[in-house]
């Protein structure tokens, strides 16, 4: 496969079709039907996957289970694990122009922000993950029995992984890197519309040194496959990245079967900006919060809470700043705004924005689909919008950014907090008192100040509210993939 010219320059794969990847080989679906993927930037089919249905499943789950069963990768020192993760990570970095070609084509990511953001996150989530491998010990506890008492940190079983569209390639890694790195064995169902870096990574992870069965790929439809996945009674955790109702429904099967869960799901992040804040600085955190992937982050920043004294100052700088930020075809490396994932993702942008010019607010600029091939909207700035507004409380999911003004700290705090998310938060101050202040307040998983989108496999992230549960990165999420053992043993 191409995908660098004579330059150097990263240029649109040429993909073969892809099947499942089960008990480490290459297979098609039991049914024979396959799904179309398509290149969002043109609305090309860029190849086509294997759709898997409940008997493939079966497999993946089965080859999981025997590959946890015989310790094939569990039975491992956790140094050895160790080992073969660096490889995944070394590997990353070496076939980097590809996986960028792939998650590019794929989704829709300019290749100026692929590299930085998701293939060199990939390649770290795997480093730490390996350091995380070697330190997954228990802990003696003192008692005043007659006993010398331990704990052990022990693997869930087989983990069944669903990831979503947007991130496709680090959403996948922070779910398997310490699922693999405690010992486990996975079955990962990545999105329907951007399975291919998740058979990509496949490839990698064997290439490493990842024994067979131990990761399992089924592409298909959420509602079969992935429907499946949840009810399946041989898998022992559940670890899901996707939107708050379905998240919900994930939960609730679990709950059930009464399989562990970690839930990353919707945001609706409050941007602050104090009247102290460095402006030019916090301007360009901004537009960084809602455009950076197309809108398509569930920890972006939609909702700009403004001091009513920089309101004017703000709202003129970002009419001339956002519409000037280069979107475009996602190969072309001065673009910063690519396409969003699909139809469906644009016209639900449409309509929220239709939506809120109805209510009386204001468009200061976008407000309109592009008129070229794909799958393009004008990222968009919203103004003299209620706080009860659906574009204000829903998830959008788009380029699309909100902004109130507030004229208390009390009261930016409890705007930020009137949704029912809770997943990120960040605000723009020069005070430090102020900073911690109201870091502490905020309803969210994780809080950034005077920048956005600050993240690193060592810092945990998640949500509270209807945001999820659970951590993913840190050595937190090493902690939602084992179980504790006690061991005592007398000595009397």
């Amino acid at each position: 496969m191409t995908t660098l010219d004579d330059a150097g320059t990263i240029t649109r794969p040429q993909l073969p079709p892809r099947q499942l990847y089960i008990d480490g080989r290459w297979r098609e679906s039991s049914s024979g039907r396959r799904t179309n993927i398509i290149d969002p930037s043109t609305g090309d089919t860029l190849t086509s996957v294997s759709e898997a249905d409940s008997t493939d499943l079966d497999h993946a789950v089965q080859a999981a289970r025997t590959a946890f069963d015989d310790a094939r990768w569990s039975g491992l020192p956790g140094r050895e694990r160790a080992r073969v993760l660096n490889r995944v990570a070394a590997l990353v970095r070496e076939r980097a122009d590809e996986i960028i070609a792939v998650e590019s084509a794929n989704v829709g990511k300019p290749v100026s922000l692929c590299r930085p953001v998701d293939v060199i996150t990939t390649a770290e989530q795997y480093e730490y993950c390996a350091s995380l491998a070697q330190l997954n010990d228990g802990a003696t506890r003192a008692t005043p029995m007659p006993a010398h008492a331990y704990t052990r940190r022990e693997p869930l079983g087989v983990v069944g992984a669903i990831t979503p569209f947007n991130f496709p390639l680090i959403l996948s890694s922070s779910k398997i890197a310490p699922a693999l790195a405690a010992g486990n064995t996975v079955v990962h169902k990545p999105a329907e519309d951007t399975p291919l870096s998740a058979l990509l990574m496949a490839e990698i992870l064997t290439e490493a040194g990842v024994p067979d069965g131990v990761l399992n790929v089924v592409t298909g439809l959420g509602a079969e496959v992935g429907e499946a996945l949840l009810h399946h009674s041989g898998i022992d955790k559940i670890a899901f990245t996707g939107s708050t109702a379905i998240g919900r429904h994930a939960a609730s099967v679990a709950g059930e079967n009464l399989v562990p869960v970690t839930m990353e799901l919707g945001g609706n992040a409050a941007h602050i900006v104090f009247d102290d804040a460095d402006v030019e600085k916090a301007i360009g955190a901004i537009i960084k919060g809602f455009v950076f992937n197309t809108g398509q982050f569930c920890m972006g920043g939609p909702r700009l809470l403004v001091a009513r004294a920089l309101h004017e100052t703000v709202i003129s700088i970002l009419a001339e700043a956002v519409p000037a930020v280069p979107i475009g075809d996602p190969f072309d490396p001065e673009t910063i705004i690519g396409p969003m994932a699909g139809d469906k993702h644009v016209r639900k942008v449409e309509e929220y924005v239709s939506l809120a010019e109805s209510e009386g607010a204001r468009i200061v600029c976008g407000g309109t689909r592009l008129p070229r091939e794909g799958f393009f909207y004008a990222p968009t700035v919203i103004a003299e919008v209620d706080n009860d507004s659906r574009v204000v409380q829903e998830e959008i999911f788009g380029p699309v950014l909100t902004v109130q003004t507030f004229d208390s700290e009390e009261e930016a705090v409890e705007l930020a907090n009137s949704t029912e998310y809770g997943l990120a938060a960040g605000l723009q101050t020069r005070d430090v008192a102020r900073a911690h202040r109201v870091a502490a307040r905020l309803q969210a998983g994780i809080v950034w100040v005077n920048d956005w989108a600050m993240l690193d496999p060592a810092v945990p992230f998640g949500g509270v509210k209807n945001s999820g549960f659970g951590r993913e990165y840190g050595p937190e999420a090493l902690d939602s993939y084992t179980k504790t053992k006690s061991v005592v043993i007398s000595l009397a």
